[in-house]
């Protein structure tokens, strides 16, 4: 089974597949790095090789992954790579499926729970030296479109930074950027008015 084209997951199983914060930080870590053998993904979450090999079988298992035979070594050498840049997930059309509503709580509690640690960890107090944090905070007047389009050229940006940097060994980490595009949570159940919407 794959995932969707066009990057949008549509199938209850495929995001209960990446629900899991082991198998979410695989995808991570691939998009960021590129091709990785189990091992090296093991070594860098901290996890035994068999269960990262067990993670990677079950992305792969939804066509969120794909071997890399090119990286391979010989042919028993199993290298992985995402099996796309980026994807969507269109909780509309999951939950409107059987088993959809349970799969989108599961990964909307999940995803909540890892941007909680994101804030956490970037107003920690234990900073590594040699490492950068920063939050960003701003407030702008949208309309709905121009957040779109906003989010979709900030989007444009990372891509071209994640894609200069692709690799392993070069005295890079791997940084994690979370934005939010999101009206006001004070403003978000107000219904805007014609001269907003305009």
């Amino acid at each position: 089974m794959t995932s969707e084209s066009g990057g949008q997951i549509h199938d209850p199983r495929v995001l209960r597949a990446i629900a899991h914060p082991v198998r979410n930080r695989i995808l991570t870590e691939l998009g960021a790095t590129g091709p990785m053998r189990a091992a090296d993904l093991a070594r860098v979450l901290d996890v035994p090789a068999n269960q990262a090999s067990f993670h990677l079988r079950q992305l792969a298992k939804y066509g969120l992954i794909e071997e890399a035979p090119e990286e391979a070594r010989d042919q028993r050498d199993r290298v992985w790579r995402a099996s796309r840049e980026s994807f969507s997930v269109s909780v509309g059309d999951i939950e409107a499926q059987p088993g959809g509503r349970a799969a989108a709580r599961v990964f909307m509690r999940q995803a909540a729970s890892a941007a909680h640690q994101l804030v956490d960890a970037a107003y920690a107090d234990d900073r590594a030296p040699g490492q950068h944090r920063a939050t960003m905070e701003t407030a702008v007047r949208f309309t709905k479109e121009e957040a779109q389009a906003f989010s979709e050229e900030l989007g444009q940006l990372l891509h071209q930074w994640s894609e200069r940097h692709r690799g392993r060994d070069d005295g890079r980490l791997t940084y994690v950027v979370h934005a939010m595009v999101l009206p006001h949570p004070d403003l978000a159940h107000r219904p805007a008015t014609a001269d907003e919407d305009a």
